[in-house]
Order: structure tokens, then C-alpha cells, then sequence
């Protein structure tokens, strides 16, 4: 007999097995068996599932919109300090101006055209170009026309003298070439 508290030993005898719910060996690590799966955990691990796709569609969705968000931060970044850049350069036309009035009447000596000639090139670097020569074709775009007049010796109009040089930075326009523009005369 047993006693309380006292577990009753089982005896194997020939192909029979103990229940392994009785059994007194203990248990290693490792030697869990799966649970059957009833209708109802079927039912929870698809549930589960689905909630897995959808978090991590939405995942997938916030982290693409956050990828698209620093794409146009830097893109929008980068404008503004075009922007910025070309303004600056804009506010400085009138000073390269008066530099071209004072370089034509033979005023830029010494210290001053060392001055001029680092802030040009300073500008230079920032992107400035100047433009516009005597007999580039006339681009209304690019040349603002002061003058017109009619010559055998051109065959589409061409700036015949640049007034005032036209600036750029890249491809965006600061200020059009003042120029007198010569055209071929009228067909008859």
C-alpha cells in the first residue's frame, strides 16, 4: 500500500507503457510537447498572422514614408540654399557693374583691383557667370534688347554690342543682357 503523499510505482511488464503524466522521472529541458491544436488555436494563430501582416505592411508603409520625407527635406534644403545663393549674388550685380564702369574709364588700380579681382572671383566660385558678347545670336531668354537695327551683314539677329553683361548662376537667370541687336533686313 501507499501512503499519503507517496507516489504508487508502476511495473512494466511486457509492451506496456507508462503514462508519461504518472511517470516519476523528471522532466529534461527541451521535452515540451506541442499542445494539440484545437479549432480555437487554429483559428488565434490566423488571427495572429494576419494581425503580423498588417503591422508589418504598416511598418513597411511609415518607413518608405519617412524615407520619401528625407528625400524631399534634402531636395527642399538644397533649393533653399539656391535660392539664398542667388539672391546674395543678385544683390551684388550693381557692385560688378559699377567694377566694369570704373575698369572702362581706367579707375581699378592697385589695391582696388586686387580687391575686385578677389570678389570676382569669389563669385565666380559661388557660381556666378557672366554673359553676353558682340555677336552671340539674340536670345530673348537672355538678351534683353535695347536697340534694334537692320544690317545686310547679318543673316538672324545677333547682339552687335553687349551694354550691360547678363549673370546666371547654373541655368537660372539673374539679370538678361542689355544689347543692341542688328537684323537681317525685311524680305520682299
Amino acid at each position: 500500500m501507499t501512503r499519503p503523499g507517496e507516489h504508487p510505482l508502476s511495473i512494466v511488464r511486457g509492451n506496456r507503457r507508462r503514462d508519461p503524466g504518472t511517470s516519476l522521472e523528471p522532466r529534461r529541458r527541451g521535452d515540451v510537447e506541442p499542445a494539440p491544436r484545437t479549432g480555437r488555436d487554429a483559428g488565434e494563430a490566423d488571427l495572429l498572422r494576419a494581425q503580423l501582416r498588417k503591422r508589418t505592411a504598416d511598418l513597411q508603409r511609415v518607413m518608405s514614408e519617412y524615407d520619401n520625407y528625407r528625400k524631399r527635406v534634402r531636395r527642399d534644403r538644397h533649393a533653399v540654399g539656391e535660392i539664398a545663393v542667388a539672391n546674395v549674388l543678385t544683390g551684388l550685380l550693381p557692385v560688378l557693374d559699377a567694377i566694369d564702369q570704373a575698369r572702362r574709364q581706367g579707375d581699378v588700380t592697385g589695391g582696388f583691383a586686387h580687391v575686385a579681382a578677389v570678389l570676382e572671383g569669389e563669385l565666380t566660385a559661388l557660381g556666378l557667370q557672366s554673359f553676353g558678347a558682340a555677336g552671340d545670336p539674340f536670345d530673348p531668354v537672355w538678351h534683353e534688347a535695347v536697340s534694334c537695327t537692320r544690317s545686310d551683314h547679318v543673316e538672324r539677329p545677333t547682339c552687335t554690342a553687349i551694354l550691360r553683361p547678363g549673370y546666371r548662376v547654373g541655368d537660372q537667370l539673374l539679370r538678361p543682357a542689355q544689347a543692341e541687336v542688328a537684323e537681317p533686313p525685311a524680305r520682299r
